[in-house]
């Protein structure tokens, strides 16, 4: 199928029904208004959904691997809660360790490849679903979303944090550990390195920041990625650009030109192959430089 020529104004509506800003009618019918000149609201909609199914680089199966899924204990947030443990096969050695935070929806496909991905640089590394109290990702993101908003954002802290204390305490891995997220877990990116003294390093990508009154209690070197075109989260940033530095926090930040939020998905089109190369390199450079 050709690809249909998307205007910035599509995905700014996509960005907005995806983090609940709207709800699928108001998109549905918003959408309506763009179906012109041989487009239809079918093949729009079938462009913007993600493809899981052709787009995972490193498979579950991947033989260059040990992966599994595991369970943890999560005593201030869900209970018990499921992930996916991966890292390189072979001799058993102690390795950093990188938590990878899905976003909005659970940990779908692709945030469960990009943990087999951060595996493969040599990490020991851990990719809970935070979706795991109510079934976990429920096979798309639609209803990962829903179920999503069902759970308080806080709890869901708790899990990624007890998801800390799970790798800290893991025979395989060195105790210096590292998280990346994107959209909600690039917050939750954040919310940890100001709630975990122990946390070594956090990459939020796109992710929405803490108030400034938090900032005092980072103590992880942060790696920033923003996306020009993300006007919801980077409206935060003057302010939290502002309060790391007046509390002389060590960050770097990256803002990547004419691309959208969700630019290193690859499995949607406001995917960028230069900007996500170059920013996944970047983390993988960080963390090297952090963790070992």
């Amino acid at each position: 199928m050709k690809k249909p020529v998307i205007q910035q104004e599509i995905f700014d509506l996509y960005d907005d029904y995806v983090h609940n800003k709207i709800d699928r009618r108001s998109f549905m019918d918003n959408l309506g208004k763009y179906a012109v000149g041989g487009l239809t609201i079918p093949s729009i909609l079938s462009y913007l959904m993600p493809n899981y199914e052709d787009k995972i680089q490193v498979k579950s199966n991947d033989e260059r691997l040990h992966t599994e899924t595991i369970a943890y204990e999560s005593p201030k947030g869900g209970g018990t809660i499921k992930g996916q443990l991966s890292r390189p096969a072979g001799d058993i050695e102690k390795r950093p360790g990188i938590i990878v935070v899905h976003e909005n929806r659970g940990l779908n496909p692709h945030i469960a490849d990009v943990g087999r991905r951060a595996a493969l640089a040599n990490f020991i590394s851990l990719s809970p679903d935070a979706l795991t109290p109510l079934g976990g990702y429920p096979g798309n993101d639609d209803e990962g979303r829903t179920l999503q908003r069902e759970r308080d954002k806080l709890e869901m802290l708790e899990d990624f944090i007890a998801a800390f204390n799970y790798l800290a305490n893991h025979p395989e891995c060195t105790g210096n550990i590292g998280i990346v997220g994107f959209c909600f877990g690039g917050w939750i990116s954040n919310m940890m390195a100001v709630k975990v003294p122990g946390l070594k390093a956090a990459v939020p990508f796109y992710g929405g920041q803490p108030a400034a009154e938090e900032v005092p209690n980072i103590q992880a070197p942060l790696l920033l990625q923003f996306a020009a075109f993300d006007k919801r989260v980077n409206a935060g940033w003057p302010d939290y650009a502002k309060a790391l530095q007046e509390n002389n926090k060590e960050y770097s930040a990256h803002l990547y030109p004419d691309v959208n939020h969700g630019f290193h998905n690859d499995t949607t089109p406001r995917y960028d192959w230069d900007a996500a190369q170059l920013a996944w390199q970047r983390t993988i450079d960080f963390f090297n430089s952090k963790l070992r």
